[in-house]
């Protein structure tokens, strides 16, 4: 069967061919103008020199936000500032950075964090949404888990940082997402991500709970709240930065190669 002829020597198939290339060019030329809606225009790792805005660049997206909160345009034209407490590694751009002061709070590595909104993230009937356990009357620790309030919490080198008083509820998710911490020595509190901790009952009358994140020295300087019965998702962002960066820099020993 021989192909249908358009035109001269250019047949259907040739046609099709050539119709699929065009589509296929034009999807991905779409597709790399989108991704420049956020994240752009290129920011240097540490100086924070910014590249000028190119021709795939596309006009901000607008996003209609939940509970009267108005509407957010991306990008927004905010940048976030340099971090100054990093220095590069090597002398080319892109080399890996390596933080100059405390590495839990210079937002280095693990422990970097992202300028998020300071306002708490909220439910859909616009209640916030991470609450402690003493402002939900109708939520309790199931009687066959057990209840951590009053326990002591034991940082990774096995020293007692201080006694968790209460836990902060996912009223949406119905899950414990932080333990609150008083610190001994101290009437501070602090916050402790439940997915880095650990309750060993086999320890006291009740047991203890641990954390392999951080010492019990760096509980003191676990990103502060701004209010005692919210937590922002900006103060999420730090809070979990802070102690996902002891992961490497709580100990010396965990900043070393193996071999």
């Amino acid at each position: 069967m021989s192909n249908m002829t358009v035109v001269g020597n250019t047949d259907f198939a040739e046609l099709c061919l050539w119709a699929f290339f065009l589509f296929f060019a034009g999807l991905v030329l779409y597709l790399r103008r989108e991704d420049h809606r956020e994240g752009y225009p290129m920011e240097e790792d540490v100086g924070g020199r910014v590249d000028l805005p190119g021709w795939l660049d596309r006009e901000p997206k607008r996003y209609l936000l939940p509970h009267g909160l108005g509407v957010a345009l991306m990008p927004d034209g905010r940048r976030e500032a340099p971090n100054p407490a990093a220095r590069r590694t090597a002398p080319w751009s892109g080399s890996a950075i390596e933080p100059t002061g405390n590495p839990l709070i210079d937002g280095v590595g693990p422990a970097a964090y992202a300028e998020r909104p300071k306002r708490p993230d909220m439910t859909t009937e616009g209640h916030a949404k991470i609450v402690p356990m003493r402002l939900l009357p109708a939520f309790r620790i199931a009687r066959e888990d057990t209840d951590p309030r009053g326990l002591p919490i034991v940082g990774c080198d096995g020293r007692v940082a201080g006694t968790v008083v209460d836990v902060w509820i996912d009223q949406a998710e119905r899950i414990i997402r932080y333990f609150e911490v008083e610190l001994d020595g101290s009437l501070r509190h602090v916050l402790t991500p439940m997915m880095m901790i650990q309750i060993d009952t086999g320890r006291g009358k009740r047991g203890i709970v641990k954390t392999d994140s951080i010492r019990a020295d760096q509980f003191a300087d676990v990103p502060a709240l701004a209010s005692t019965d919210q937590i922002t998702m900006d103060e999420e962002e730090r809070v979990i930065a802070y102690h996902g960066g002891g992961y490497l820099y709580a100990k010396a020993s965990r900043m070393e190669a193996l071999l």
